[in-house]
């Protein structure tokens, strides 16, 4: 069986930071996302995550089958609900919502999650979720009904994190939203990566390659991107997102 964490923890001391390509089949057609998968390997993208706040079109396992026929890399689940388990994935985010105090994401749904998750012989990633204010109204706030820590509180940031490091969670992902206006602040990846020994996933409202190069300077291990390569699907701005999220191998160059 593969070991999904340590090979991504292998990857992020490789080459420096990992940066992991989000597709959401809810948002783009198959033909759209599927070019943009066959083409992830040779760009540099270490693990795909597959997810929807909220799945419209009811093809969820399917679509993660497709993917996954079109590519070596790892595939992880990032589900909005447990509806979207499916075993065809390799592992799965088990995600808590522990910026927000709605029981449904902090708890309900890992406990109708749990039996499907072992029935379908997922790797389990436990990762303390944690919404960050992006300047607007995002999918996952309005959906989880829970508000996010707001962006010039580092401090909430970190007691969050270290409260997910001690419950035993393996990851940190301070997320803006799909759809943000700001991403998370520098200062804030840089506070939360300081104050805990677990790994920080970013993600939301980055759109250049300094965004994420930035950020892994910081003391992020992994950079998420997904609407924004939607938006421009071209291979060359890939390779530049996953070139900026890998600083060891430009230095290496």
């Amino acid at each position: 069986m593969r070991q999904i964490y340590q090979g991504l923890l292998d990857t992020r001391d490789r080459r420096g930071g990992g940066f992991l390509l989000l597709i959401d089949p809810d948002r783009t057609s198959a033909r759209d996302y599927l070019q943009l998968v066959e083409a992830s390997a040779d760009c540099g993208v270490d693990a795909i995550l597959v997810g929807t706040s909220f799945m419209m079109a009811g093809h969820f396992a399917d679509a993660v089958e497709e993917i996954k026929a079109m590519t070596p890399l790892p595939i992880i689940l990032f589900p909005g609900s447990y509806t979207q388990i499916t075993s065809k994935a390799d592992a799965i985010l088990f995600t808590s919502l522990i910026s927000g105090r709605n029981p449904q994401y902090l708890i309900d749904e890992q406990v109708k999650g749990a039996p499907f998750i072992k029935q379908a012989g997922l790797e389990s990633i436990p990762t303390g979720y944690m919404l960050v204010e992006s300047g607007s109204l995002t999918s996952v706030q309005f959906i989880s009904g829970s508000l996010p820590i707001p962006r010039t509180k580092p401090d909430i940031a970190c007691a969050h994190a270290l409260a997910a490091q001690y419950l035993g969670m393996k990851l940190a992902y301070l997320e803006a939203g799909s759809g943000a206006m700001q991403p998370v602040p520098i200062e804030m990846v840089a506070a939360v990566s300081s104050s805990v020994d677990i790994p920080i996933m970013v993600g939301g409202g980055l759109h250049t390659p300094e965004d994420c190069a930035a950020r892994i300077r910081a003391g992020a291990g992994f950079i998420v991107m997904g609407t924004q390569l939607e938006r421009d699907r071209g291979v060359g701005r890939l390779r530049e997102l996953t070139a900026a999220s890998h600083p060891k191998e430009a230095i290496a160059v």
